[in-house]
């Protein structure tokens, strides 16, 4: 950790306001950049393998796999200082939030091949994967995240510095990070 502090510290000043400010949101998006090569390693995995004639089926299973890790990552990273709730009620409405994310996940793609109809033969190979590409792991996954990091906050890890423990290893962090030229006021 002292490798980050040291950068941190080095960062202009409105930049590291800005970090700490919106600490939970970028860690978030890491959690779902981290998430996202999980899903889509696992869909073209199984797509252009076992699963060839059943795309969406490929595709939930990797968000599935996806969301595991993602439980994982947003409990002891994203949201770590978050909490209020029993450990097993909070997993269980993770897993909720999660499901109806896959659901906005997977509504772009069905739409995209069953609605639309862009899969071959109507279409190119090309057009196919461009397509289920913007519309499975673009499209659904935007719109899925938008969703889940607003119901995180409200519905699963609802109450700021629950878990006293980590928010003060946290204060100290940011202790670390301030520019040690500033006066006290």
């Amino acid at each position: 950790m002292p490798a980050v502090r040291r950068a941190l510290g080095r960062l202009p000043e409105p930049l590291r306001f800005l970090l700490n400010k919106h600490r939970e949101l970028i860690r978030f998006a890491v959690v779902g950049g981290t998430t996202f090569l999980v899903d889509n390693g696992v869909w073209y995995a199984l797509k252009l393998t076992v699963l060839q004639e059943k795309v969406v089926t490929a595709k939930a299973i990797g968000i599935l796999v996806a969301v595991i890790a993602s439980y994982v990552l947003s409990r002891e990273w994203s949201f770590h200082t978050r909490g209020g709730r029993e450990r097993h009620h909070e997993a269980a409405l993770f897993f909720l939030v999660s499901g109806a994310s896959v659901g906005l996940n997977l509504l772009p793609l069905w739409i995209s091949r069953h609605f639309l109809g862009l899969q071959h033969p109507a279409v190119s190979l090309v057009t196919e994967e461009i397509a289920d590409f913007v519309s499975g792991s673009i499209i659904g996954m935007l719109v899925a995240t938008a969703f889940k990091f607003w119901a995180m906050k409200k519905w699963v890890f609802p109450q700021a510095d629950a878990r006293p423990e980590v928010v003060r290893a946290t204060r100290r962090l940011r202790m670390v990070t301030e520019p040690e030229d500033r006066e006290v006021a």
